[in-house]
């Protein structure tokens, strides 16, 4: 049976589209001889994060796409707007094409609110779906970064994890901890496949870091709620620090992280110097809660 029409049209616009990109300006590595312009159908199953075989059919008109593949596809392809309205049409999704709203907001829950403005001398951070920091207090701006001079839509631990080189430099061991990280958002996609803000993250990563293109590509999922890790923070030197996250007991997919230290030991004692020399130097108070 041969496929509709619009599966037709949006196949032949795939592949018409991926002939006309660079592998190495998609941050693909150069290789030899290529039979074929452009991009190959398992390097953007690759950047996409979808199975060749699916992108194969897909091609080939015999699979629908979801909302989700269509925004890393469009991610992947490097689509202008105009482009992005095509393929959404010709796959069928124009009610929810590349313009639709973006789910409500993150609310930050009064019960975490109250326990993180409770926590003045250890870094704590309340983690929403996808990885997002919805609050931090003081000391977590010491240890991390300044999160509100963030904007909102790119305050995620993940993304900042990748893209953030302060950030990165900071984790002793980041391949570790960044793994774990695509860990935890791997299995938040496998709750949530079709969640629009997720596939946007996962597809600006994919595009900038190969890392992460290959990590994520290994459908990797962890629920560690405790461990260590290790920071080299250029004002104080190392720090080890126990990271434990709690899980609110709702369903809103909130989670405290909080990071202490042994009282008395080397690295507790250079969080207390970090916390107040931070505060002295903005004469601030600790930062409200923030919702995104």
């Amino acid at each position: 049976m041969n496929p509709p029409s619009d599966a037709r049209t949006l196949g032949e616009f795939l592949k018409a589209r991926r002939a006309e990109l660079d592998p190495h300006a998609c941050g693909l590595p150069r290789t030899g001889s290529r039979r074929v312009a452009g991009l190959r159908r398992e390097e953007v199953a690759q950047l996409a994060s979808i199975s060749v075989d699916y992108y194969t059919r897909l091609e080939q008109g015999r699979v629908r796409a979801s909302a989700a593949v269509l925004d890393t596809l469009s991610r992947a392809l490097r689509l202008d707007e105009d482009q992005q309205s095509y393929l959404y049409e010709v796959a069928g999704r124009t009610d929810d094409g590349p313009r639709r709203a973006r789910r409500a907001a993150q609310q930050v829950r009064p019960a975490m609110r109250r326990l993180l403005a409770q926590l003045t001398e250890t870094p704590a951070l309340v983690l929403g779906r996808r990885l997002d920091v919805l609050a931090w207090n003081r000391s977590a701006v010491a240890l991390y970064t300044d999160f509100a001079a963030i904007p909102a839509q790119r305050r995620n631990y993940l993304r900042l994890l990748f893209t953030d080189p302060a950030v990165r430099a900071l984790h002793r061991e980041w391949a570790h901890d960044a793994r774990d990280a695509v860990a935890a958002v791997s299995r938040e996609a496998g709750t949530d496949p079709d969640d629009p803000e997720l596939a946007r993250l996962v597809g600006d990563l994919t595009l900038r870091d190969a890392d992460f293109r290959t990590w994520w590509a290994e459908h990797p999922v962890i629920n560690a709620t405790y461990g260590t890790k290790h920071y080299r923070h250029p004002l104080v030197g190392d720090l080890t620090l126990d990271c434990d996250t709690w899980a609110a007991s709702d369903e809103s997919g909130q989670r405290l992280m909080v990071l202490t230290a042994e009282t008395g030991g080397p690295s507790h004692d250079a969080l207390r110097i970090l916390t107040a020399w931070t505060a002295d130097r903005t004469g601030a108070k600790p930062p409200a809660t923030r919702t995104a």
